[in-house]
């Protein structure tokens, strides 16, 4: 027997809701953390920054070593050159942020941009999804932030300075982790 349209999506918010409600003690720590680490992004904004910038370096970095490891005695694999060359790549890139921490900066600019867009639909598409949930509507509310804190960044790129980043990020983190927190802590009492 086939599902219409509206079937379809009334399991499927069924299966994420029974999904909150199985693993909502795991959303209630995430939103714990999530609330402390933007509080601590908040008080240091500038060193907030700047570790964006080091820990992307050094993911690629470490990313580039294993890839390259994992290179070793594989070149009759195919595509073997373009493994080199992403391994390379990130190597690169990972050693430029580092050692110029100012276009670092830059570039997580643009790259926070991308995540206050995407984890903003993403959380307004799940709120709107376990719509009858007490709760709901504040992780709408971390959406919308999320998305307004993107067009913000994007509308003042060139005049952004260092601490904004540190501080953008701090404001979503709190925002995300008090939503989550207060979805888990109404689904844990209900």
């Amino acid at each position: 027997m086939a599902m219409t349209m509206s079937q379809a999506s009334a399991a499927m918010r069924e299966a994420m809701r029974e999904t909150v409600k199985r693993y909502s003690l795991w959303y209630l720590l995430e939103g714990v953390l999530l609330v402390i680490a933007g509080v601590v992004a908040l008080i240091y904004p500038h060193i907030a920054s700047v570790t964006l910038v080091f820990l992307l370096g050094w993911i690629l970095i470490i990313s580039g070593v294993l890839q390259g490891i994992g290179l070793i005695g594989a070149k009759d694999v195919p595509h073997f050159w373009l493994q080199l060359v992403s391994a390379v790549l990130a190597l690169l890139i990972g050693v430029l942020l580092i050692s110029n921490p100012d276009a670092g900066l830059l570039i997580m600019t643009v790259l926070l941009i991308v995540f206050f867009v995407v984890e903003g639909i993403s959380k307004i598409v799940f709120a709107l999804n376990i719509r009858p949930f007490m709760g709901w509507a504040w992780v709408l509310l971390s959406g919308i932030i999320g998305l307004l804190l993107g067009a913000y960044l994007w509308a003042n790129m060139p005049l952004s300075s260092e601490w904004v980043l540190g501080v953008l990020l701090g404001i979503m983190l709190i925002s995300e982790g008090a939503a989550l927190a207060y979805l888990a802590w109404k689904v844990r009492t209900s």
